[in-house]
């Protein structure tokens, strides 16, 4: 398969290249920076260089053509402000789905929070941050010609993962390894009949695969 990950440089979308390229995928990721061209290297991706808080949606189209798959997992970043939750969290992530419609890439994944919700009230920056991911799963969701899949992961920690995970449609609050949510967009990205669910993710007891197999109802 080829697979396209925005936000290339990010430390879900680094863990999942390497995933992808180790079992032979072929690999890109939308870079903003050429600087960071080099980590993408070495995770086995090639880096597309495009910023998506400026780009067309007839450029991110053009980086999509020939893709079986593409992963939205850009992020502002917690360091951000509420400016940038609306132009990267949000209008990146609908522009990136319009792009994959225009591609006639089906297969659509979304890096998401958990808690993410168009109607959560609030004026803090977090606050804003889960409206914006709240409206761009909404409008991922509104596309029929996508066979999407969100992903919600709890607490995100640098911990070594595990393997094992909870992955439901609701599963509360918890924390998660990068490595672990890397390894469930890997499995799911291969999984197809897991289009239209919403599913968080947090640790748990049960292998990824099995985790995957179980909520594709297989």
């Amino acid at each position: 398969m080829r697979i396209v990950i925005a936000g290339g440089h990010g430390q879900i979308a680094l863990r999942l290249q390497r995933l992808l390229a180790a079992r032979g995928d072929e690999v890109a990721g939308i870079i903003r920076r050429a600087e960071q061209g080099d980590d993408l290297r070495e995770a086995g991706a090639e880096p597309l260089v495009l910023d998506l808080e400026s780009a067309s949606v007839e450029e991110v189209t053009e980086q999509l053509r020939g893709a079986d798959a593409a992963v939205f997992a850009a992020g502002a970043g917690p360091g951000s402000g509420t400016a940038r939750k609306e132009t990267v969290d949000k209008q990146a992530a609908i522009l990136f789905a319009d792009a994959a419609v225009r591609a006639g890439v089906r297969r659509h994944l979304v890096v998401s929070s958990m808690g993410a919700d168009a109607n959560h009230e609030g004026d803090e920056v977090f606050d804003v941050y889960l409206r914006a991911k709240g409206e761009a799963d909404d409008y991922v969701r509104s596309q029929e010609a996508l066979d999407w899949t969100i992903l919600r992961p709890g607490s995100l920690t640098n911990d070594a993962g595990t393997g094992l995970v909870r992955l439901e449609a609701h599963t509360g609050r918890g924390t998660i390894p990068r490595d672990d949510v890397a390894a469930v967009l890997a499995e799911l990205v291969d999984t197809p009949a897991t289009a239209g669910l919403t599913l968080e993710v947090i640790s748990g007891s049960t292998p990824v695969s099995v985790a995957v197999k179980s909520v594709a109802g297989n």
